[in-house]
């Protein structure tokens, strides 16, 4: 008899798998509906307008932007991400739980941070004009 398996157990233990899905599955239509018949409708002219601060928008909306500020947020995003990645592993380092081979891992990260940064000094990228 050990060789037989009990389909009652196995069925029972795919019962919450079974509401979770029929949940994600219903949940995004009902909000849907619940969101179009309950929520409020305003049918005005104004309600297409451009809402700039409560203030009347001036000028038009389609402008070109200095190409530094590109450079000023693509060094945002190579700090932003150094620091994601540091962070944690000084943590680690707090609690001598690091390897050599996270420590020489962490170095060429820095390095290739650092060659970033170079290569924005270099390009002046820096200088806001």
């Amino acid at each position: 008899m050990s060789g037989i398996i009990d389909i009652s157990n196995i069925i029972y233990s795919y019962i919450p798998v079974a509401i979770i899905l029929v949940v994600a599955l219903l949940m995004p239509p009902l909000t849907m509906f619940l969101v179009k018949t309950l929520s409020p409708r305003s049918r005005g002219v104004s309600k297409y307008d451009t809402y700039e601060a409560g203030s009347v928008p001036i000028g038009d909306a389609r402008i070109q932007f200095n190409v530094e500020y590109y450079l000023y947020a693509i060094a945002f995003v190579l700090f932003d991400i150094e620091v994601l990645f540091l962070y944690p592993w000084a943590m680690v380092f707090q609690g001598h739980g690091i390897t050599e081979i996270a420590t020489v891992e962490m170095l060429i990260f820095i390095f290739v941070v650092l060659f970033g940064y170079v290569y924005l000094l270099k390009k002046e990228a820096l200088k806001w004009q």
